[in-house]
């Protein structure tokens, strides 16, 4: 007797979009191909499968334009036309789209992060050459939990300066048409951190005055360090 195959769960979860979600958003996905997308927010995030951008901020389809990648990382604008996905969202989001905000979205015991400080196998050559973009948020000691959570805000705050270097997002900053956000997602707490420049560190949403902004000068931590771009 022949075994039956194997449930394929991701057709089945295919499925299940199309006869129990799609139903009662119907309006919306037909709305958003007659009017096109208007996103207020791009959300440069972290490729780690426990961030969800649209769990953490109770968006709908068409309010956040995503891109991620290992670490949320921004490289530096170069003017080099190099093919790179992530600039080119930039472009994109602030250019076509005419995004208000933008949000970079790190986490705790990020994955990136860690190999910034153990390493990666010699065969990964393109995430060794990716993760020196992070090179500036490290510190000179042993990746334990307290050095993590610093290495990872610091990293936050230097794609946010890093930002800065975007032609197109300073003028839209300077001309107050563009806010910056930084945010440090704790995962075992439920809790996002935001980067508040007048305080010049992270401060809980949940009692935050604000969603993060800036930062404009380079970032001071409360012992004195610099997270120099």
């Amino acid at each position: 007797m022949n075994e039956p195959p194997p449930a394929d769960e991701l057709l089945q979860r295919l499925r299940r979009f199309k006869s129990d979600y799609f139903p009662h958003h119907q309006q919306r996905f037909q709305d958003l191909v007659a009017q096109g997308q208007h996103p207020k927010t791009l959300f440069i995030g972290c490729s780690d499968s426990r961030l969800v951008p649209y769990l953490l901020t109770d968006a709908a389809p068409g309010e956040l334009f995503i891109v991620r990648n290992v670490g949320a990382f921004v490289p530096p604008y170069d003017g080099s036309h190099g093919l790179h996905g992530t600039t080119a969202a930039i472009e994109f989001a602030v250019l076509s789209l005419n995004v208000e905000r933008i949000v970079v979205c790190g986490h705790s015991h990020c994955g990136a992060i860690r190999a910034c400080y153990e390493g990666v196998p010699d065969e990964a050559v393109v995430l060794k050459e990716w993760l020196k973009l992070a090179d500036e948020a490290m510190l000179p000691v042993q990746a334990g939990p307290e050095a993590m959570r610093r290495t990872e805000q610091r990293a936050i705050v230097l794609q946010l300066e890093r930002l800065m270097g975007y032609p197109m997002v300073r003028r839209n900053v300077e001309a107050g048409k563009l806010t910056l956000h930084g945010w440090h997602y704790v995962i075992e707490e439920g809790e996002i951190h935001v980067f508040d420049a007048q305080q010049g560190g992270f401060v809980p949403a949940s009692i935050a005055s604000n969603s993060g902004t800036g930062p404009y000068q380079p970032y001071v931590e409360h012992d004195g360090q610099i997270a120099d771009c």
